[in-house]
Order: C-alpha cells, then structure tokens, then sequence
C-alpha cells in the first residue's frame, strides 16, 4: 500500500457490532450466541441479524454442540474471517498513518 493511497475499507467488518463480533471471536475462537449476546451486550435481534451477515460472506463458521439441555449453536471465525479482520485492523492503521502524515 502506498503511503497515501487511500484503502478500501471491508464493508462487512466496517460496522461496530460485526467489528466487536470479529474481534470476540478472534480472542476467544468460539462462543455461543449467548456468550457473544452476554459479552457485547446486544440485544438477541440485533446479534442474529450481525452474525447472518457474516456467515452469509463466509467470515463466521458454525457448528453444533449437544450435551446436557439443548443442542447450541457455536460460532467461530473462519479463515477468510480471520484474514479480512486482520486486513481490516491493518487499513485502519494505513488510514491513521495517514492522517499523521496529513497533519
């Protein structure tokens, strides 16, 4: 990237909650929709409709876990997640870097 190229932002990431989502799931690896729903503090609607999203572009992977009580659902990063979250952090340094540079 050169120094003042402005980079394209990624549009799935480029959103608050699916940024937090990435950043949850990129620490913990995987959790349930409660632990993401408990950890950022959104309401269920809300958490569905981001983490459609992302599975849909193919970021978040999920499986299904059975045990005691019910079966749950457990999501994850996929690699392409993992790479265009790391990507994304990156762009946003560049776009910083830039800034600096601007002021």
């Amino acid at each position: 990237m050169d120094a003042m190229t402005l980079p394209e932002l990624d549009t799935v990431l480029h959103q608050p909650v699916r940024t937090r989502i990435a950043a949850f799931l990129v620490t913990r690896e995987e959790a349930s929709f409660s632990e993401i729903k408990h950890e950022l503090e959104i309401t269920d609607g809300n958490l569905d409709a981001h983490l459609k999203k992302m599975i849909a572009e193919n970021y978040v992977k999920t499986k299904k876990q059975t045990g005691t009580g019910r079966t749950q659902t457990i999501y994850s990063l996929s690699a392409k997640g993992t790479t265009a979250f790391e990507n994304y952090i990156e762009t946003l340094k560049h776009l910083l870097k830039i800034s600096r540079m601007l002021s």
